[in-house]
């Protein structure tokens, strides 16, 4: 198996055809712009969308991130008609994102280290598990080390998520959020 590595910085990024094969194998829209750092999990589901936008990074490897990632990013779609959308420059550091029904990330969307975004309870065949329920992130939100995103949450524009929440309401724009559950902590001045 061959690898294109180039240097950045104090790490190497590899260019895999490896992974972009398996990508098109799977039926991913992609572009060949996208960085794998280490060897991120992706899972389509049959009739489902998983699209990712230009510029995409997965870093997918322990020391990709200094912070300290304790698995690949794990990517999927997980029933019929599910429908995964990335925008443009989003990053990922040993990200999951399940998608039963719909999951949305605008532009330049950041998630932190181990953090985990899902529009279900998973457990579908429990009769205590509720119904999935769209989540949409908007351009340009960080989300911090170790956050959760649960079903049903829209996170406006430009809002940070701090290290460590849970996000089970929507957060709006322009906002500090944090907490478990989180909660705004501070209005940000959005200079133009």
């Amino acid at each position: 198996m061959k690898y294109y590595l180039r240097k950045n910085k104090a790490s190497y990024i590899v260019y895999s055809p490896y992974v972009w094969f398996i990508l098109l194998l799977k039926g991913i829209s992609f572009n060949t712009k996208c960085y794998f750092n280490g060897f991120p999990y992706f899972h389509k589901a049959k009739k489902s969308k998983l699209i990712l936008g230009i510029q995409c990074r997965f870093n997918s490897r322990t020391t990709s991130n200094l912070i300290g990632i304790n698995h690949r990013c794990i990517i999927s779609t997980l029933s019929e008609g599910a429908v995964l959308k990335i925008g443009d420059g989003c990053g990922f550091s040993g990200t999951t994102i399940g998608c039963f029904v719909h999951v949305e990330l605008g532009k330049n969307v950041r998630c932190g280290a181990n953090t985990l975004i899902t529009d279900s309870d998973w457990h579908q065949d429990d009769p205590r598990a509720g119904n999935p329920k769209p989540v949409i992130i908007e351009d340009n939100v960080w989300l911090g080390y170790g956050v959760i995103v649960l079903k049903g949450v829209t996170i406006g524009k430009n809002s940070v998520i701090g290290a460590g929440s849970v996000v089970t309401r929507s957060i709006p724009s322009n906002v500090i959020a944090a907490g478990n559950p989180c909660r705004i902590v501070k209005n940000l001045i959005i200079e133009k």
